[in-house]
């Protein structure tokens, strides 16, 4: 059941954390120093133990899903106990902080078996969900599109299924007895049913979204014009990079009005703000027109379902030529975020496409911090889309890498009379060299090779120049 499901606003959320594994040793004293000493250099780069930064990001999910946070319950323990997670001890405790705090659900940052999840209802005063059920609550929340509402649907349903077993008379159509199949066994087999129904219709309308989806994508790859995919951990900045990039200074004026008319992607600091996936052309200074793609964020443990669901949005990912991975340089937990996304990445199979590292939100960082930064990463590029820092060298460095279209020099002699050729080659092209002979215009033109073939009757015979091996070379 998603939050706030009675409509009321901000629900009362009891935050419990389980820790599993063996306990964290006991830093030496030279491990501490050092610590204490990262620690001071900025206070916007502060150093925390691993532990803390996950459950920092867990009370951000929570806050996203609308949700007040009443209480926190955490918990080590060296494995999980297979019937309740946290163990019977713990659990009479957690019953008690729900009653005291009138907690209308409590969250628990792990997945939980259906057994866990029902014994753990069965003990509380309050409903109960797990890490995987927030998040889809999230996506549904921020799910705009009738295409994005289809595939959270599908992924709430898939998940819900295998935890319909053993609900009990909640669930029951029968009295318990001897002769009888038991308590709840009627209505669990309509409801499985049902779901089942369901979750075929939505595959069959998701396999017609993504018919529709290629039948676009063939479109638009008829004419030879590459997709660039911003991919990313969540809140790491990609649609205010998309926002940056698209109102960019490299467009025409004509162009920046156009868009300015446009509707520019949500920006928020909340997970998952940006949902459905987003698609704008965008001119490189080369003057070479690229689509680019904003798409739904990751985290860590996203829920295989919603990696099996949203393949029909992902598919932007798995044909753009080149990804630009966003990431936050201000987050302790930048490296950490980069293993998640290539591990997504993994899952669609596109960790050999070309990629590029961009390390977002440089503003937050100190003059020293960005230097060390620089230093470290080689040729990762550095930018700040808040403050539109870096945005040239981020779309000069895409024009160099864009194998598609390639970039050509050449020499054109048009008559004066074909205004639109001039006119074509003027917005299209870098204009190198021009001069005029009577009634004939000589230019040296640098542009996309589809857009100067289209006029190669006016071209002067001579060896042409390909610029992108010069800049790659």
């Amino acid at each position: 059941m998603p939050l706030n499901a009675t409509g009321s606003n901000g629900e009362q959320a009891l935050l419990v954390s389980a820790i599993i594994g063996p306990p964290r040793r006991a830093l030496t004293r030279g491990a501490a120093q050092a610590r204490d000493v990262a620690s001071s250099g900025s206070a916007a780069h502060s150093v925390l133990p691993d532990e803390d930064l996950r459950l920092a990001e867990f009370r951000e999910l929570i806050v996203s899903a609308g949700a007040t946070i009443a209480a926190e319950v955490i918990q080590h323990r060296p494995k999980a106990d297979p019937a309740t997670l946290i163990g019977s001890g713990k659990l009479d405790e957690l019953s008690a902080v729900a009653a005291s705090t009138r907690a209308d659900v409590a969250i628990v940052d792990h997945d939980l078996s259906p057994t866990q999840l029902r014994n753990l209802e069965n003990a509380l005063p309050c409903r109960v969900i797990d890490r995987t059920q927030l998040i889809l609550d999230i996506f549904a929340r921020h799910a705009r599109t009738r295409e994005g509402q289809l595939q959270v649907e599908l992924a709430q349903l898939e998940y819900m299924l295998p935890r319909l077993t053993g609900r009990g008379k909640a669930m029951s159509q029968l009295g318990g007895g001897i002769g009888t199949r038991g308590p709840g066994e009627t209505q669990l087999e309509t409801d499985r049913r049902r779901i089942q129904r369901r979750v075929q219709q939505l595959r069959g309308e998701l396999d017609a979204v993504r018919r529709i989806r290629t039948q676009q994508r063939q479109r638009r790859e008829s004419v030879p014009v590459p997709t660039v995919a911003l991919v990313g951990y969540t809140n790491a900045g990609k649609s205010t990079l998309f926002n940056a990039i698209t109102r960019a200074g490299v467009l025409h004026p004509q162009a920046r009005a156009a868009r300015a008319r446009g509707t520019p992607v949500l920006e928020s600091s909340r997970m998952f703000a940006t949902l459905d996936p987003k698609l704008s052309a965008i001119q490189l200074p080369s003057r070479r027109k690229i689509l680019l793609s904003d798409t739904v964020g990751f985290i860590r443990d996203l829920p295989h379902t919603l990696v099996t669901s949203f393949r029909a949005t992902l598919e932007e990912v798995r044909k753009a030529e080149i990804l630009l991975h966003v990431r936050d340089a201000s987050s302790p937990m930048r490296d950490e975020h980069k293993a998640e996304v290539e591990k997504v990445l993994g899952e669609l199979d596109v960790l050999d496409k070309p990629r590029l590292e961009v390390l977002n939100k440089i503003d937050r960082l100190t003059d020293e911090e960005r230097a060390a930064l620089a230093a470290a990463n080689g040729r990762v590029l550095a930018v700040s889309a808040k403050e539109r820092m870096g945005l040239e060298a981020l779309l000069e460095r895409v024009d160099a890498e864009l194998v598609q279209d390639p970039i050509l020099e050449q020499k054109f002699q048009v008559p004066q009379s074909e205004g639109d050729v001039l006119a074509a080659l003027e917005a299209g092209t870098v204009i190198q060299h021009r001069e005029y002979q009577g009634n004939l215009v000589r230019m040296t033109v640098a542009g996309p090779a589809s857009l100067l073939g289209r006029y190669r009757r006016f071209r002067l015979v001579t060896r042409e120049k390909s610029l992108q091996t010069k800049q790659t070379g």
